[in-house]
C-alpha cells in the first residue's frame, strides 16, 4: 500500500467536493480530492448542464417553428437527436476537462477510485482494477451525492424504464412517453421530449406539479404546459405497472379510490426524488448520523465525528449543485479557522428549465402566511412588458413577497422567458438584506425583461405603472 498525507481530503469529485478543493489549495491546504467516476460528478457530467444543453436544442427547435411570426420564411424544421445528444454529450466533456485543469493549476491531488472511511483520519481508496491505496487526511469531507431513488416494480433497464442518465442519451424519441414524477427535473424532460415530438404525460402525488413553488407559479405553469399538449395527472400515484412486448400498462389513480386511468406507453422515466450515497463510505465507523439516506450536520458542515464533513446533496436538501458549491466554501473556511458565515436556506435560489422557464428565492406567499407575516403581495405580468411583448415571450410574470411591517423581501417568484437569468437580482437582494424602498429606488434598464422586477415591487405597494 502507499501511503501520503493531506491536510484535507474531499470524497466526491461533483460541484461540493471540487470546489471545496479548489478553496482549501487558495487557503493552503494540502488537499486530495477523490473520485470514482468523473470529474464534475452528476451535475456536470449527467445532470445539469447536458439537459441544459438539450433544453437549448429544444428552443431553437421552437424559434424555428415560430420564425414565420417574426418576417422570417424558413422550412420546416427536422429533429436530429443524435446531434442533439452529440452536443450534450460535447458541452458536457468541455467542462469536465475545465475541471481536471482546475485541480492541476490548484495543486488538487486527484484520486481515482473509491474512498472508504477506515478510521483515525485514514482514507482506503480502491481503484477500478482492484488496486488499493491508502491516504491519512487531518480533515475529511465527505461530498458523495447522490443517485435516482428506485420505485418498485420499476426498476430502470435503460430502454423502457429510465433514468435521468437514461434519457440523455436515448436511442430513440419515445412515442408515448410516461414521466413519473412532476418535479424539476420531471418537468424539464416533459419539455424537451414534447418539444421534439414524443407524447408526454406526468404523473405527480401532489396536488399539483412544481410542488415546492408558490401555489400561483405552478398555476401558471399547468396551464402553460396543458396549453402545448402535455398531459398532467396530479393527485394521482402508480398503483400497477405491466410490461406487455414493447408497451407498459400503467394504472394510476388517487388515494380516495375516485379517479382511476390506464395509460398504455413506450417508456417510464422515473424522476421520483433522490437518496442520498451513504453506503460503503465506512461510515459506521464513525459517530456521523444518518437519517432519511443523508447525513446529519451542523450549519458549517460538521458532522458527529471530530474531523469529519459532509456537503452537497448527500447531506439533504435543497439537493441544487449551487448550495453544494457554496456549502463546499463554507466548509472549507470553517476547518481554515476563518470566520464564515451560516447557509441561509431562503437565500438559496432555485430554478427550473422549462419552457416556460420557472425561478425562485424565499419562501412562498402561503409560507409566508403560515409564518405569521403579514404581507404585501405584487405581481406583474410579462405581457405588460415591453421587451417581453417585442421578444414575443409575454407569458408569464414576476411575484413578489413583502413583511408589509418591515419592508423586508421574504420572497421572488417568477415564470416566463429566461427568468432563470433574472433572479439573481432579488437574490442579491434577499443576501444584503433588501427592503421595498431599495427596490423601488433601483433603475432598470429600458426595455428589459427586469423591468417586471421593479414594477412587481410597485404593485405590492399599489403604485405600479404599467398594469
Amino acid at each position: 500500500m502507499n501511503h501520503s498525507s493531506f491536510d484535507l481530503a474531499v470524497i466526491g469529485g461533483g460541484p461540493g467536493g471540487y470546489v471545496a478543493a479548489i478553496r482549501a489549495a487558495q487557503l493552503g491546504m494540502s488537499t486530495a480530492l477523490i473520485e470514482r467516476d468523473q470529474l464534475g460528478g452528476v451535475c456536470l457530467n449527467w445532470g445539469c448542464i447536458p439537459t441544459k444543453a438539450l433544453l437549448r436544442s429544444a428552443d431553437v427547435l421552437r424559434h424555428v417553428r415560430h420564425a414565420a411570426e417574426f418576417g422570417i420564411k424558413v422550412s420546416a424544421p427536422e429533429v436530429d437527436l443524435p446531434a442533439m445528444i452529440e452536443r450534450s454529450r460535447s458541452v458536457a466533456g468541455q467542462l469536465n476537462k475545465g475541471v481536471v485543469h482546475l485541480m492541476k493549476k490548484n495543486g488538487v491531488t486527484v484520486l481515482s477510485g473509491h474512498g472508504r472511511l477506515k478510521g483515525e483520519g485514514t482514507i482506503e481508496v480502491t481503484e477500478r482494477n482492484g488496486t488499493i491505496s491508502s491516504i491519512a487526511a487531518r480533515n475529511i469531507i465527505i461530498a458523495s451525492g447522490a443517485r435516482p431513488r428506485r420505485l418498485p416494480g420499476l426498476e430502470p433497464d435503460g430502454k423502457t424504464v429510465w433514468t435521468y442518465r437514461d434519457a440523455l442519451v436515448p436511442s430513440s424519441i419515445p412515442r408515448k412517453l410516461l414521466i413519473v414524477g412532476g418535479g424539476a427535473i420531471g418537468i424539464e424532460f416533459a419539455s424537451f421530449y414534447h418539444a421534439i415530438g414524443a407524447q408526454v404525460t406526468v404523473v405527480e402525488m401532489a396536488q399539483r406539479i412544481l410542488p415546492v413553488e408558490d401555489a400561483d407559479v405552478s398555476t401558471q405553469v399547468e396551464t402553460s404546459l396543458k396549453r402545448q399538449g402535455i398531459q398532467l395527472r396530479t393527485g394521482n400515484r402508480i398503483k400497477r405497472a405491466t410490461r406487455d412486448n414493447d408497451s407498459w400498462f400503467v394504472d394510476i389513480g388517487d388515494d380516495e379510490g375516485g379517479r382511476s386511468e390506464t395509460l398504455r406507453v413506450d417508456v417510464i422515466l422515473v424522476a421520483a426524488g433522490i437518496v442520498g450515497n451513504v453506503e460503503d463510505l465506512g461510515l459506521e465507523r464513525t459517530a456521523a448520523k444518518i437519517e432519511k439516506t443523508h447525513i446529519v450536520t451542523d450549519a458549517v458542515g460538521r458532522t458527529g465525528e471530530p474531523g469529519l464533513y459532509a456537503i452537497g446533496d448527500v447531506a439533504g436538501p435543497p439537493w441544487l449543485a449551487h448550495k453544494a458549491s457554496h456549502e463546499g466554501l463554507i466548509c472549507v473556511e470553517a476547518i481554515a479557522g476563518l470566520a464564515s458565515h451560516e447557509l441561509d436556506p431562503a437565500c438559496i435560489p432555485a430554478c427550473t428549465y422549462s419552457h416556460p422557464q420557472v425561478a425562485s428565492v424565499g419562501i412562498t406567499e402561503a409560507q409566508a402566511r403560515a409564518k405569521g407575516y403579514t404581507v404585501k403581495v405584487g405581481r406583474f405580468p410579462f405581457v405588460a412588458n415591453g421587451k417581453a411583448i417585442a421578444m414575443g415571450a409575454t407569458e408569464g410574470f414576476v411575484k413578489v413577497v413583502y413583511d408589509a411591517r418591515t419592508g423586508e423581501l421574504l420572497g421572488a417568484h417568477m415564470v416566463g422567458e429566461d427568468v432563470t437569468e433574472l433572479i439573481q437580482g432579488f437574490v442579491i437582494g434577499k443576501t444584503i438584506e433588501t427592503t421595498e424602498a431599495e427596490m423601488m429606488r433601483a433603475i432598470m434598464p429600458h426595455p428589459t425583461l427586469s423591468e417586471a422586477m421593479h414594477e412587481a415591487t410597485l404593485a405590492a405597494y399599489g403604485r405600479v405603472l404599467h398594469a
